[in-house]
């Protein structure tokens, strides 16, 4: 028997709370002290964990609504940023005292992660005040990272470490170089030899003692999705051979003191923290070796791999870690500290590229459902018996499949549901066959397919009663769950879960007071089938469906739909800089919210999403061309009589506006 995922009260008539949405969506688990219900049924973001300073999403999606911003719409929470890299600094700064580690710490942020000129404007703010750094993996940026340290400005900024990953030409590493100058703390890593001649031609043409850090190819392997990017057949680093040949290489041209970082890489999305001390326990005990050489060594790189609990089961699992933030500090803190006693080596300066974990959690999609398709509950009896009333008259006979169909569905008991569920297949499957060969007419086939519905909807409630699903039947739930269109583009705003099946947490932001009675998967306004999510965070299944509520309809406007939002969490890392053009979706508005001291929320900046134009210039569309052909066109239209003036003139104007617009469908 497999387990319902709804909790027992749901099923007492009057009983459901917020405190049961709470449990049903997992929103302690995944939200880590960020995310709540209030008493309203509307969920929270706390920026600081404070439950006294707390934004209510629904209010906020309301009340840009009333500004002329519509869904869907990116959430950016600078204050959920700020207190995440105070809870990193924390955790470290508490392991060291508690470790009596005296080497230091500092955690850089890889901008790839999420490039957006706002965000890394804060974090490079806050770097400074921190001790935190920044890093480059290209030459564009590299650029923006030295200009984001420009204009953090304060005394702090010469000393913030600005990390250089990835692979370099001359004149990368000229920049570099040149910035040591400026007075930089700037370390480009060697990547592979050739980078380590061009690093001291310059610096010699220069007159520079630069830092030097190398990236070395461990043994230790990686793990979760990105695991290929440890070991020795990652992409990037030196093997140990290579590195000793650098080290000679240095000694020859009385650099070796430069010789400031080791580096490695275990993999993003880290999950089981085992992988991690293998790792770091290996870097160190190279540190210690090369340290001994002469190496100058201080700096001890562990790379990026703090990972995000997404499913919120805390488990050695793609979508989890089976660590907190305080543990991965404490071991990584330890490991260190052990190996570098036992060979009599001073402690390093810590340093962690923790990018994802620094940043997920500050950013939350709102989008808006725009209407649903369901199977019905109801196989509408009267309809389906006056079918069979006309079969009969046609001179036909009503099939033997609808017939059983029929049967099964009035006679159904709370002893018979596998046994009605084996019939219910089976009759269904020989009316399509009977329909495929020419024996079956088509309203015959709908009140098979009517019925079938019918019965699966009835086994679920009969179940759900019992709390638990027969083994049988466990795809039910998928097969009759309903699809909410939703405005939004996976591709755009979510590519990690189309392109590796990333899940993140999705619930509703409002009516949480109310029991959800529907279950569904969510597909986006692409025409891309593709564009769907049909796996949903779960701590103990693979969850193919979302518990949501009934989408009613407007008061007095007959099939006007009334707003229902759904939230998508932790999409702060990669989300927003992976997202494609597919269909010519672009970005979505964002909005920075921030809490005072009283704790009132303020929006602090709209960023306004793409328009038409904008999109199709991105993709070199001419659009005074395209205005003007359009126009031509009309003005042909309105000649010949097939539109009137009237008419070409509301044409002409719903395509300019229609450019100025959204890509988004708006009200």
């Amino acid at each position: 028997m497999a387990s319902l995922s709804t909790p027992k009260n749901a099923f007492l008539a009057g009983r459901w709370t917020s405190e049961d949405s709470a449990k049903l969506y997992g929103i302690t688990d995944w939200g880590k002290g960020y995310v709540g219900v209030n008493a309203h049924g509307n969920l929270t973001v706390m920026p600081s964990k404070d439950p006294a300073k707390q934004v209510d999403l629904f209010e906020v999606i309301e009340g840009l609504k009333e500004r002329g911003v519509h869904t869907p719409v990116l959430l950016r929470f600078n204050d959920v940023l700020s207190h995440r890299l105070r809870e990193i600094r924390k955790a470290f700064d508490d392991s060291m005292t508690e470790q009596q580690y005296t080497g230091g710490y500092s955690c850089v942020y890889p901008i790839k992660v999420n490039q957006q000129r706002h965000i890394c404007e804060q974090m490079a703010k806050e770097c400074v005040e921190l001790g935190f750094g920044l890093e480059a993996g290209s030459k564009p940026e590299l650029l923006a990272v030295l200009g984001l340290s420009a204009t953090a400005g304060g005394p702090g900024v010469n000393g913030m470490p600005i990390i250089c990953n990835g692979f370099k030409d001359s004149e990368f590493i000229e920049t570099v170089i040149l910035a040591t100058k400026l007075g930089r703390n700037i370390i480009p890593v060697v990547e592979k030899f050739s980078e380590l001649e061009l690093i001291v031609r310059h610096a010699k043409a220069y007159g520079v003692r630069p830092k030097i850090g190398i990236r070395v190819k461990l043994s230790s392997k990686g793990a979760g999705r990105w695991e290929s990017s440890a070991g020795v057949r990652s992409k990037f680093g030196l093997f140990v051979s290579e590195v000793l040949a650098a080290v000679e290489y240095l000694k020859k041209h009385e650099m070796l003191d430069c010789l400031n970082l080791m580096h490695c890489h275990v993999g993003s999305q880290l999950f089981d923290i085992r992988v991690l001390k293998n790792a770091v326990n290996e870097l160190t005990h190279i540190y210690c070796e090369l340290a001994r050489m002469g190496a100058g060594l201080s700096m001890l790189d562990i790379g990026g791999g703090m990972g995000v609990d997404y499913d919120g089961s805390q488990s050695a699992w793609h979508s989890s870690i089976n660590y907190s933030v305080q543990e991965y500090a404490a071991d990584v803190v330890y490991r260190i500290k052990s190996v570098c006693d036992n060979a009599k080596v001073k402690h390093p300066m810590i340093i962690t590229e923790s990018g994802r974990a620094m940043v997920a959690y500050s950013s939350v999609l709102v989008m808006d459902v725009l209407g649903t398709s369901r199977f019905e509950s109801d196989p509408q009896l009267e309809k389906i018996k006056g079918d069979m009333e006309a079969e009969g008259k046609a001179g036909g006979d009503v099939p033997q499949p609808v017939l059983d169909l029929l049967d099964t569905y009035q006679n159904m008991t709370d002893r018979n549901i596998v046994e009605a569920y084996h019939d219910a297949t089976q009759a269904r499957d020989e009316a399509m066959s009977l329909f495929s060969l020419g024996y079956m007419t088509l309203p015959m086939r709908s009140a098979a397919e009517r019925l079938f519905w019918a019965i699966g909807h009835k086994l679920l409630e009969r179940s759900a009663k019992r709390g638990e699903l027969p083994d049988e039947f466990e795809s039910l739930p998928e097969l009759l769950s309903d699809i909410y269109f939703c405005n939004f583009s996976l591709f755009q705003s979510m590519p990690d879960s189309w392109a590796i099946d990333q899940l993140f947490p999705i619930c509703p932001i409002h009516r949480l007071g109310e029991e959800p009675t529907r279950r569904g998967i969510l597909c986006d306004i692409t025409c891309d089938s593709d564009g769907k999510i049909d796996h949903f965070v779960d701590k103990r299944i693979d969850k193919k469906t979302l518990e949501l509520h009934e989408v009613r309809d407007l008061p007095g406007v007959g099939k006007g739909v009334e707003p229902y939002y759904l939230g998508v969490f932790l999409l702060g890392a990669y989300q927003e800089i992976l997202g494609d053009l597919h269909n010519l979706l672009g970005d979505t508005h964002a909005v920075h919210i921030s809490v005072d001291e009283a704790g009132r929320w303020h929006i602090d900046e709209v960023i306004e999403g793409d328009t038409v134009e904008e999109v199709l210039q991105y993709v070199q569309y001419d659009i005074a061309d395209m205005k003007r052909a359009m126009r031509l066109d009309i003005e042909a239209a309105c000649r010949q009589g097939r539109l009137t003036l009237a008419e070409g003139k509301s044409l002409a104007k719903f395509y300019d506006d229609g450019l100025e617009g959204y890509t988004y469908l708006e009200e």
